[in-house]
């Protein structure tokens, strides 16, 4: 019976020293501490209690059906007074709110009433006295709304109207160079486009050739940037674009450019964006961010020969190339056709017999 019982008492520490090891390799683990249970199933309690108690004010809020009235009286007065809270709350709000309308209102109808006075008041000559008007004939209130009202407008179409009614300055006297021709131009998907990759994000790719575009163009044309798109996103690219400043003016409408439209070209790929100038206009196929495009350097020929031959009204030229669906192609196979015709008559010229006097001639002098 002892060796019994000492060897069950051995197996009993055994077992609890190894439950003790599991304990503390348990703390190890996870990062808890198991010598006081009682404090983690109090702390767990009053969390859950905290949930269950803001889970069920919520569900009360939003489904009042589903709510859980109180069953002692205290809980009752506690929740008729947190009730009678909340709408003493919600009153003083709206009282606020109507006060701000209110005192809002009354302002603007004294700034409405300030205006038709100051607005409306008859004008005055030189010395000072009431001049007549094409309101004066009305009563006195229609006289003051009438004028207010004139003033409104004149307002409304002074900041939708550019200030002047010339979008470019007057052109350019002696001593000073002004190019013979004008070369109005958009700059999205003409001369850039932009362009999205994973790697470098949002950029603006220049369209192959438009260095020498510019370049070559300034020569003979006024370079004029304008765009159908927002200007203030677009220009500060012109900075980068333009470093040797061969574009001149940049303009966001066409309406009156100021120039004799005999000298003007108008390049766009959208015809819907010049339609306040059809027969100025010359299309090129909208670029789409492709490297191989040429466009560019047809149009430079194109433009070139335009400015080389010192045509006087341009829009006959325009006009010939605007029954195409690709202008730019059609100016290339014209211009192969004259070449050949050309070298064609070279040939002929070359290989037409010369006259017998001219040889005797020459072989009598170099003899």
């Amino acid at each position: 019976m002892v060796d019994a019982t000492g060897s069950t008492a051995q197996e009993g520490g055994q077992n609890q020293s190894q439950d003790q090891s599991q304990s503390q390799s348990c703390r190890i683990i996870f990062g808890i501490s198991m010598d006081r249970p009682s404090s983690l199933v109090s702390s767990a309690h009053r969390r859950y209690s905290t949930f269950e108690k803001t889970h069920t004010e919520i569900l009360s809020k939003l489904f009042p059906q589903t709510s859980i009235q109180p069953q002692d009286e205290e809980s009752q007065r506690r929740q008729k007074r947190e009730e009678e809270e909340e709408k003493a709350e919600f009153e003083r709000a709206w009282r606020r709110m109507k006060l701000g309308l209110s005192a809002f209102g009354m302002g603007g109808l004294l700034f409405s009433f300030w205006a038709i006075y100051f607005f409306g008041k008859p004008p005055l000559d030189e010395e000072g006295n009431v001049a007549d008007d094409e309101f004066s004939k009305l009563p006195e209130i229609q006289q003051y709304i009438g004028r207010t009202w004139r003033t409104v407008n004149r307002f409304t179409q002074f900041i939708q109207e550019p200030s002047s009614q010339k979008l470019l300055p007057d052109e350019l006297l002696a001593p000073y160079v002004q190019p013979p021709y004008t070369l109005v131009l958009e700059v999205k998907d003409v001369l850039i486009h932009p362009d999205w990759t994973y790697k470098t994000g949002w950029r603006f790719k220049k369209r192959p050739g438009v260095d020498l575009f510019l370049s070559e163009c300034a020569k003979y044309f006024e370079i004029v940037i304008y765009t159908a798109e927002q200007g203030i996103t677009v220009f500060p690219l012109l900075d980068a674009l333009d470093p040797n400043g061969y574009i001149m003016y940049r303009l966001v409408t066409l309406d009156n450019l100021n120039r004799d439209l005999k000298r003007v070209v108008v390049v766009d790929w959208d015809k819907n964006s010049t339609k306040l100038h059809p027969k100025n206009t010359f299309s090129i196929p909208r670029w789409s961010g492709n490297d191989d495009d040429t466009a560019l350097f047809d149009l430079v020929s194109f433009l070139t020969v335009l400015g080389i031959s010192e045509i006087e009204d341009v829009r006959e030229v325009l006009q010939y190339y605007s029954q195409f669906k690709d202008p730019v192609a059609k100016f290339r196979e014209n211009q192969q056709k004259l070449s050949e015709k050309m070298m064609a008559e070279e040939l002929k010229k070359s290989s037409k017999p010369q006259p017998m006097v001219r040889n005797w001639t020459r072989r009598f002098f170099n003899s």
